[in-house]
């Protein structure tokens, strides 16, 4: 498990980047998260639902509401215009990140995108 504060600061970029890949609902965004990271990387239902709204005010997703089959309602977030501008950020700030530790650490490192 990573520390919570490393959760945390990745979150946002997280998000974004699951979101990027298609429409889902928070539970699921959840789920995906636990599978790519292989159960490293665990998001409490209490940390996304408020970020979720955070990002929806700030205009970097978008949501609907279904009731899927019949079933409960869920609301779906998608990923905005403003979203992916905010990705792209997101992106350089965290290789840059990744960059910096690869060349302490003698790794190798990942090429920026454009």
């Amino acid at each position: 498990m990573l520390h919570k504060d490393l959760v945390a600061a990745s979150s946002r970029p997280v998000v974004l980047s699951v979101l990027a890949r298609g429409e889902t609902y928070g539970y699921e965004l959840i789920q995906e998260v636990r599978r790519l990271s292989g159960g490293r990387l665990e998001f409490a239902e209490g940390m996304v639902y408020p970020l979720l709204h955070r990002m929806e005010r700030e205009g970097l997703i978008e949501s609907r509401w279904e009731r899927p089959d019949g079933g409960r309602r869920r609301k779906y977030y998608r990923l905005s215009d403003d979203g992916g501008a905010a990705l792209k950020v997101e992106q350089q700030r965290w290789l840059t990140v990744h960059n910096t530790l690869a060349d302490l650490w003698g790794l190798k490192r990942c090429p920026m995108p454009n």
